[in-house]
């Protein structure tokens, strides 16, 4: 199964919602920092999608909690 940018842009939205940056810094949360990473990575590389299995454990932990959570997963 593969994760959209699309799908990957919502759940670091939802996670940028429920943990936003903190301190005069904003500092990103370790979950969105993580799910950003994955963003960045993507953009370089100019995928659409990425093999969810690729992710890191932490990264699809956050997926799976999102499209748990998602009307659309």
């Amino acid at each position: 199964m593969d994760l959209s940018l699309q799908e990957l842009e919502a759940a670091i939205n939802h996670w940028r919602a429920r943990k936003p940056a903190q301190g005069a810094e904003f500092v990103l949360s370790a979950e969105v920092n993580a799910l950003a990473r994955v963003y960045a990575l993507m953009s370089f590389h100019r995928r659409s999608s990425i093999p969810f299995d690729s992710l890191e454990p932490f990264a699809q932990q956050l997926v799976r909690a999102w499209r748990g959570q998602s009307p659309h997963a």
